[in-house]
């Protein structure tokens, strides 16, 4: 192995003021750590994360990396475990990159592997350009002359052994930045050229610029579905994911979800891709009885495929009964976890037909939903 990646994804990101870890958030339809580890992943030989395991292994899904090693209490102590784990492979070079950093610039990583060439450490970096304010108590107390000022960024490359050799000396310590290991030692450290999209997602107002960059242009397409099954007993009764206690279930080849079935169809609708029917033939004994969790999971996985995301998705279940409202948050939970989508994305309601035709009669149940999806233009 010649080169390895470090994907330090072990901090909570308080400043960020989300409920999940910034680096777990999803942007332009995906993980931000998962972002980061593409952008690594074709100029290394394996990607090495370091963070919480159930959390990483469902960010990186489908993208190829060495097992996960838990952070430790300090950014340092993670990048130690994550240099101490990548050690018996012995890669020559290690580039060490925030996994909240999720566009790395073409060019970055060329640079800085030719700077390794000449220094045994070098790392992407912006010259100061506003004037700079020491403050104290709320006022100005000083001036600081910007002139060959730096902000430094992320991927940071080094000689693997040099650098881990550095970690092992400073274990315990508090050092934000690797390169300060090498300056503390002696050693060159190489300024590259970053880029102010290299932005590292710390605030609320950065998202809108990363998704900005990350999506690209991007344009609307609205989707709807319908769908109705009739009761029939013997059957559990399931709707949007969610087993509702009811004294008949609803006929069809699989579970009959008629909730997930019109949401599956305004997604494929959205894309031009059909109906459920065309993905999953009822006339298909594979089928039969199927969880329709499956079914939107694919329609979900079809969007990420198209480079897509989705906005949001709305889903109208038609019936006398049972009562949808006890049970909405459920579905509203279960649909987003199974799209991968924060539940504020997913709305899930009922209504009645006042006694009219079938479901008036309590004859079966039916469902309408609409959705919108981003596409690159």
């Amino acid at each position: 192995m010649r080169i390895a990646a470090l994907l330090v994804a072990g901090g909570t990101g308080s400043r960020f003021g989300a409920a999940t870890p910034k680096q777990y958030c999803t942007l332009a339809g995906r993980p931000v750590i998962a972002w980061a580890a593409e952008a690594l992943a074709p100029f290394v030989d394996a990607v090495q994360p370091v963070g919480d395991a159930a959390s990483i292994g469902a960010a990186l899904r489908g993208i190829a990396h060495l097992p996960p090693v838990p952070g430790g209490a300090t950014r340092q102590q993670s990048v130690l475990a994550g240099l101490r784990a990548l050690a018996p492979h012995r890669p020559e070079i290690v580039l060490v990159h925030d996994a909240a950093r999720p566009h790395v610039p073409a060019g970055t990583i060329p640079a800085l592997l030719a700077a390794l060439e000449t220094a045994p450490g070098a790392i992407p970096a912006c010259p100061v350009a506003d004037t700079l304010k020491r403050g104290a108590e709320g006022a100005i107390a000083g001036t600081v002359p910007r002139d060959g000022l730096f902000r430094a960024q992320t991927p940071q490359a080094f000689r693997f052994f040099r650098l881990l050799e550095l970690h092992e000396q400073a274990a315990g310590g508090e050092a934000t930045d690797d390169a300060w290991l090498l300056e503390q030692a002696g050693h060159a450290v190489r300024l590259v050229a970053g880029s102010e999209e290299n932005i590292k997602l710390t605030r609320p107002e950065d998202a809108a610029r990363l998704e900005r960059i990350l999506g690209g242009m991007m344009v609307p397409r609205v989707g709807t579905g319908f769908d109705v099954h009739a009761f029939a007993e013997a059957r559990d009764l399931i709707l949007c994911g969610v087993r509702v206690p009811h004294e008949r279930g609803l006929a069809g080849h699989s579970d009959a979800d008629v909730g997930i079935h019109a949401l599956c169809d305004a997604i494929y609708g959205a894309l031009a891709e059909g109906d459920i029917g065309r993905h999953f033939p009822p006339s298909e004994a594979t089928w039969k009885d199927a969880d329709s969790a499956r079914f939107l999971r694919h329609a979900g996985e079809r969007i990420a495929a198209r480079g897509g995301r989705l906005v949001n998705a709305d889903v109208t279940l038609i019936c006398e009964r049972p009562k949808i409202g006890p049970h909405a948050a459920a579905m509203q939970a279960r649909v987003a976890e199974l799209l991968g989508v924060e539940p504020a994305r997913i709305s899930v309601k009922a209504t009645t037909t006042e006694r009219l035709g079938f479901t008036g009669r309590q004859e079966g149940i039916a469902a309408q939903a609409s959705v919108c999806v981003l596409l690159p233009e």
